[in-house]
């Protein structure tokens, strides 16, 4: 027990690191987790769209679930950011029982969420995917899909709970490992259990949705076992339990405005969806889309990883430059990440959309689709990564605001005035509209906040 006590009362890294190497350190393993979790989720689909060569209509259901598999990352997620950065600020200001106890309020958040979803795959599978396409072919496949994503899981929360408190007290690397592990038995269960190889049954998209969930249980088991073998900094306990309410409402400050900016995001696709139901494969072109994009946003939101506990300790601990510095140092990075997304789907976009095994149809819209929506990438770096500070500084309202301003209030009824043109190509502009729209009204944000907080942190002498 004491010697427990003499390490978590050690000045973390987090407070005296250079910032530079401090942020590398810590970003670059979740960078590459979030690579490989971006690899095996285009590679889920790289195998689905294989199940037939005639249509896309497999590809489809996969891609028409992403909305609510996005929601239940979004409270998955949102839950886990908002514990992670009323962690790192309690262990910043050395209130250590508080960290305990908020990681154990999270934990039980967690497993409600997650029978909260249970329900939504019993219950609203069809309904969902018939409001979507009227191809039998499609909603069966989706329901089948979706059902077992939701109701088995569990995996999704854990993974994000655990990870993010090994974040919380720096502990990156370990992460890797449960992403690591969750996209290596996604990858070796896929083709085992789409087509039935070996002693394997032929089981089609639910041989997807197994696999997928398999990979969740691994990397949410991962994730428990590292932080209760060497976070010592966060000690969980369930004995003499209770729930409470004062720090429930701090880790949905944070992470209230997380899970609704998140959820933007599935309404969003939800609705382009809808407008895009007449409009051929482009539902199947738009998932494709997101399949491609995560490669490229994945290791932006493993940086965001990395900064928001530097951001939210040196917050607590009253280090203003130290603040300052890691945002700009993170925004640096996110723009040399997203040039070479564009590059790549600028320059091989036919080469991209080959991976899933297209139709005519579906690379005849593809392509286009892929160069015009790419140049939102150099306007959307910047304005993620700040959204993410505002997170960091407890006003993650301001994140909300811009991402329903963009997603909502711009680029859906953009895309719905474009869709009357009957150009499918016109829909994809709303895109970089949106994100013009998005760097305006973080920019006013950044300038409220640098004013009213981050000018008044106290240097430490």
């Amino acid at each position: 027990m004491s010697d427990t006590k003499v390490v978590v009362q050690q000045e973390n890294k987090m407070g005296v690191q250079p910032i530079q190497k401090l942020l590398l350190t810590m970003s670059i393993p979740m960078m590459l987790s979030m690579l490989v979790q971006a690899l095996y989720n285009i590679v889920d689909s790289v195998f689905v769209s294989r199940i037939s060569d005639v249509n896309d209509y497999a590809l489809r259901a996969v891609s028409l679930a992403f909305p609510i598999q996005s929601l239940m990352i979004s409270f998955a997620g949102g839950t886990a950011v908002g514990m992670n950065a009323y962690i790192s600020k309690s262990l910043g200001e050395k209130e250590f029982q508080k960290a305990n106890d908020t990681a154990a309020n999270g934990v039980f958040l967690e497993v409600m969420s997650y029978v909260a979803f249970f329900f939504v795959g019993l219950f609203f599978s069809r309904p969902f995917f018939q409001s979507q396409s009227p191809i039998p072919e499609v909603q069966e496949y989706g329901v089948t899909y979706l059902s077992i994503c939701c109701m088995a899981g569990i995996g999704i929360f854990m993974q994000f709970t655990f990870e993010r408190m090994l974040q919380s007290t720096g502990k990156t690397h370990y992460t890797m490992f449960t992403q690591l592990g969750g996209a290596i038995t996604n990858l070796i269960f896929d083709p085992l259990l789409i087509f039935g190889l070996g002693p394997f049954p032929k089981l089609g998209v639910a041989g997807a949705a197994i696999a997928t969930v398999m990979g969740q249980w691994v990397a949410g088991g991962l994730a428990i076992f590292f932080h209760v073998k060497f976070n010592r900094e966060v000690i969980i306990s369930f004995k003499g339990f209770r729930l409470q309410s004062a720090l429930i409402k701090k880790i949905y400050a944070v992470g209230a405005p997380s899970i609704v900016m998140m959820s933007i995001g599935s309404v969003m696709t939800y609705g382009l969806n809808l407008i895009l139901e007449a409009f051929g494969a482009a539902q199947t072109v738009f998932g494709v889309y997101f399949k491609l994009q995560s490669f490229i946003f994945m290791p932006i939101f493993g940086l965001n990883n990395g900064m928001v506990p530097i951001i939210a300790y040196n917050f607590g601990a009253k280090k203003r430059e130290r603040v300052l510095k890691t945002l700009k140092t993170a925004i640096a990075y996110a723009m040399v990440i997203m040039i070479l997304g564009v590059f790549a789907m600028e320059i091989f976009p036919e080469q991209l959309m080959g991976f899933f095994n297209p139709t005519p149809e579906l690379l005849a819209q593809g392509v286009p689709a892929l160069r015009i929506i790419c140049l939102s990438f150099l306007l959307a770096g910047p304005c993620i990564i700040t959204g993410s500070m505002f997170q960091a500084l407890g006003k993650g309202t301001y994140s909300m605001i811009v991402s329903i301003a963009r997603q909502l209030v711009v680029l859906l009824p953009a895309a719905y005035l474009l869709s009357l043109s009957g150009n499918v190509n016109l829909i994809w502009w709303a895109f970089p509209i949106a994100e013009f729209m998005s760097v305006a009204v973080t920019t006013f944000f950044f300038i409220r906040i640098n004013k009213k907080i981050i000018s008044r942190i106290g240097e430490e002498s």
